[in-house]
């Protein structure tokens, strides 16, 4: 018998199951097609002794010990049905934890759903791909704290470790946990779009991608050092194994999405929050599907050729720059869920749950911690005095690259929308005074005067 069982041996759920077993404990398998739980154990070498597999999801539940902790991992289209098959099965006390990337507005009506029948429900964000999933990945806690209290030592033993501190945390109520998620993938988004535009300017400058490589291999030993630039160094050194031409160059530029960056754009605007990085990482995406638009677009405006000429400590230092500005935009983003749904995010654990084991890891988030704890001002982490004197020093050459690049044509939206925010920021006094005047002229919609309390104010064209 197990505590615990995972339910989708897809690649993610195979992989958490082997982690899960690999920590000691036993851990009861299904699928819904038998033949991939078969699969998944004779893959599985020793460690198949752990797990216990079933063929109809009564065998599973049964091979479960009370009270029963049951973890789903499917495709997203296909959890309220897992769900709603469960819930006749189990009994009061038990637990279900939905472990894959869910909508947290869905996750929120999961948890009342089945709270409601009297069992209990975690939704919990899960980062680091499969090898995060199967060695240690970072974990997002949402819930009740009693849902979570049985698998903690579980949840706790199978994530990834910074110097010996779990990279998992208990963050929130209901939806708190997937909406983290959610967030860190939006900087995630924003993050590998502005590695991107960096490459496309070292490209069109004509560098050689053996020289890029040894370019991001050495940034990732400075301020810059994360998992992305890391990988990005070994992707543009790998050669394809059936032509033996870079691999860059023999993959479709047509970067899929699986809605998490979108998601994240739609609960900013819907807050009232800036995320305009990720936004235009979302965007740029999007734009690259429409392919044969693109080519079309490309004959009828040809390029000049230009290139940006940018140096290369400019150009890390700009990487740093919209970094900065992208974390600062997100962690902005959680403080005002955080407000809204009365959640109480740690937003200094966070960043500590995140310093190992998931996609965003980076040396950043040791001082967006600190930072965090010591009090941001206004609730800005650009406004921390750690990260204003680093933004002070290095959004000159973000200037200069983004300028460069527009002036040869080359299109670096992340970057752009970067350095946009941060210039609207530090302005005390912008444009919108007009836009309220406009809005109080065509439909008398009114505003606050710097000069009296009160609004509801009208222009002259009112008398």
């Amino acid at each position: 018998m197990a505590r615990i069982g995972v339910t989708g041996m897809g690649t993610m759920g195979a992989a958490l199951a082997l982690n899960i077993a690999d920590n000691g404990f036993e851990v009861a398998v299904h699928n819904r097609s038998p033949g991939r739980t078969r699969d998944v154990m004779a893959d599985a070498g020793a460690l198949s002794q752990r797990l216990k597999p079933s063929e109809t999801l009564e065998e599973f539940i049964a091979s479960l010990t009370a009270p029963r902790a049951v973890l789903i991992m499917v495709n997203a289209g296909a959890v309220d049905a897992v769900i709603e098959s469960l819930i006749p099965l189990l009994e009061p006390g038990d637990l279900i934890v939905d472990a894959g990337n869910a909508n947290f507005n869905d996750t929120r009506r999961r948890a009342k759903a089945v709270e409601d029948a009297g069992m209990l429900f975690l939704g919990v964000g899960v980062s680091g791909g499969e090898e995060g999933a199967r060695f240690g990945p970072s974990i997002m806690v949402g819930g009740s704290s009693d849902a979570y209290a049985p698998i903690k030592d579980i949840v706790e033993a199978i994530a990834a470790r910074f110097e010996g501190d779990p990279c998992a945390a208990f963050l929130g109520t209901d939806g708190a946990g997937h909406f983290v998620k959610t967030v860190h993938n939006g900087i995630e988004y924003a993050d590998m779009q502005l590695i991107a535009e960096a490459y496309g300017l070292l490209r069109a400058d004509g560098r050689a991608l053996a020289d890029m490589a040894a370019l991001f291999g050495q940034w990732n030993e400075g301020a810059l050092q994360s998992y992305l630039i890391e990988i990005t160094s070994e992707i543009l050194k790998s050669k394809d194994s059936e032509t033996g031409k870079p691999i860059v160059d023999v993959i479709l530029d047509q970067a899929g999405q699986k809605g998490t960056g979108r998601w994240t754009v739609i609960e900013a605007l819907k807050m009232g929050q800036s995320a305009t990085a990720i936004e235009s990482a979302v965007a740029a995406r999007s734009w690259s599907a429409l392919r044969e638009t693109r080519a079309a677009a490309e004959a009828a405006f040809p390029l000049s050729g230009e290139t940006s000429e940018v140096s290369d400590a400019d150009l890390e230092a700009a990487l740093l720059a919209a970094r900065i500005i992208t974390y600062g935009q997100g962690m902005a983003l959680l403080a005002a869920a955080s407000e809204e749904f009365n959640w109480s995010l740690d937003l200094a654990r966070v960043a500590e749950i995140w310093r190992a084991g998931c996609i965003i890891r980076s040396s950043l988030l040791d001082d967006i911690s600190s930072a965090v704890r010591d009090g941001l001002p206004h609730e800005q982490i650009l406004l921390a005095p750690a990260f204003a004197s680093r933004l002070r020093e290095t959004v000159p050459a973000l200037r200069r690259v983004v300028t460069a690049a527009m002036s040869a044509g080359q299109s670096v939206p992340a970057m752009a929308a970067s350095l946009s925010f941060f210039d609207t920021l530090r302005r005390a006094r912008g444009t919108t005074d007009l836009i309220q005047a406009q809005r109080d002229f065509f439909g008398r919609h009114g505003f606050q005067r710097v000069d009296r309390d009160g609004d509801g104010f009208h222009g002259p064209w009112a008398d």
